[in-house]
């Protein structure tokens, strides 16, 4: 009986055994249970109402960022000058008021005259949200003409481009041309030409190259923005005959002017280059007091040097000097005749183009006619003469000291640039190697 009495106490009570004051007490809990999880839930509704009007408010804002950072944008457009376009009409065609292009030309007239651009440089364009902020113009490799937009007009200024230069090891072996082994390995002819030059006073490739001949060469590549723009200078090259080695280290003249020597310090650079052409091309005939004519089938002196050349094909200055005569001479064509030191004078025979008068200056490499084929000719060539002292030459058995050697204040100097880029050039001629270095880690002289 106790036990019972006491689990009743200890129970809850059903509601028909409830009190209504008990039951009125359940009610007001419960209505407070259901108002306190409204006001949850509104607070909630509230808050969730704020977000988002607070998110639609941040993605107004940012968009309206980003249209303001979309108009102040630069963007930019970049093309090559067509032929036959001048400056203003390419400024036109491209979107560019005449009044504008107009102001542009007259503002680059105290620095650079307009009216002289070359087909082919890169014209850039800069507008920020569609205005019209800058034009630039590619004069040559080192400088840019910048036309900038200002208050009163536009302000002109010749700005040097400011390369990134690498040094790159290229090497390869001929089969064809030097021309062509560079294109090989992925190169231009740029390079093909650089190398070329480095060797043209001491290596005619003309007649001494030959297939299986090797070459290797350190050069500076020049970068701008990431993109390649061409080669700079050549810091060393090494060139592999049958019979020879050529080798060739940048350094400089007691003046400090840019040359190349050979390892012993003997400049490469002679009073004479080895060719009269800049390019390739077969000897056809040589030197002799004793050739069969083609023409008049007879026996007669040749007393010069016959070279096979395409039509229109670039002929150089051996040597510096003075035009004697330029013109037509009855069975010679068009003529070029140059007067240099020492009593030497050489003759550039059957030219299709004169480039230069009678009484001018010529530098050494200058180009100073095209190959031709007019006069008593079988065909396209160039007949290139020397003579000293009233007295024909065979220029191909020619030789002649070089112009000057490393000075021996310069000495040590020079034994260090050398002890820098031989080993480099022999692991680029051995492994072909490709090294992406500053210029100042391989050569101590640098020079573009």
């Amino acid at each position: 009986m106790a036990s019972e009495n006491g689990s009743k106490e200890a129970g809850c009570l059903n509601p028909s055994e409830q009190t209504p004051q008990m039951r009125k007490l359940w009610a007001v809990f419960l209505m407070a249970l259901i108002v306190a999880a409204g006001l949850f839930l509104e607070a909630a509704a509230v808050k969730r109402v704020r977000a988002e009007r607070g998110l639609a408010k941040q993605k107004r804002l940012a968009a309206q960022a980003v249209s303001n950072l979309e108009a102040r944008r630069p963007t930019y457009f970049e093309a090559r000058l067509p032929a036959r376009t001048t400056f203003m009409q390419f400024l036109e065609n491209h979107g560019l008021p005449a009044s504008s292009a107009l102001a542009m030309i007259q503002a680059s007239h105290p620095v650079f005259n307009l009216a002289r651009v070359r087909a082919g440089n890169r014209v850039t364009i800069l507008r920020t949200g569609g205005q019209l902020r800058a034009v630039y113009y590619r004069i040559d490799s080192l400088h840019t003409l910048s036309l900038t937009r200002q208050p009163g007009g536009y302000q002109a200024r010749i700005q040097r481009i400011h390369y990134q230069d690498r040094v790159a090891g290229v090497a390869g072996t001929v089969r064809g041309s030097l021309f062509q082994a560079v294109e090989a390995k992925h190169e231009t002819p740029e390079l093909a030409a650089k190398v070329a030059q480095v060797f043209s006073w001491t290596l005619d490739f003309n007649t001494e190259s030959q297939p299986g001949d090797r070459f290797a060469a350190l050069v500076n590549k020049r970068f701008l923005n990431s993109r390649f723009e061409g080669y700079g200078r050549v810091l060393a090259a090494e060139y592999l005959s049958a019979h020879h080695r050529y080798e060739a280290i940048l350094f400089h003249t007691p003046s400090g002017r840019p040359a190349y020597y050979g390892p012993s310090g003997k400049s490469l650079q002679k009073e004479f280059l080895r060719s009269p052409l800049k390019f390739a091309a077969r000897i056809t005939s040589g030197f002799s007091y004793h050739r069969f004519h083609p023409i008049l089938r007879r026996y007669l002196p040749h007393l010069g040097i016959d070279y096979a050349a395409p039509l229109g094909s670039p002929v150089q200055a051996v040597a510096s000097g003075t035009v004697l005569y330029a013109g037509w001479k009855g069975l010679d064509g068009k003529l070029v005749v140059l007067r240099h030191a020492r009593g030497y004078e050489t003759y550039y025979m059957h030219i299709s183009r004169i480039l230069v008068h009678a009484g001018q200056r010529v530098a050494q490499g200058q180009t100073i006619a095209l190959t031709g084929d007019t006069g008593l000719s079988t065909g396209p060539h160039l007949d290139f003469r020397i003579e000293r002292n009233g007295v024909f030459r065979n220029f191909l058995a020619l030789n002649l000291p070089p112009q000057h050697s490393v000075s021996r204040q310069d000495w040590k100097k020079f034994v260090h640039v050398r002890t820098h880029v031989l080993p480099e050039l022999a692991n680029v001629l051995r492994y072909r190697a490709y090294i992406g270095r500053r210029p100042e880690s391989v050569s101590p002289f640098h020079a573009r």
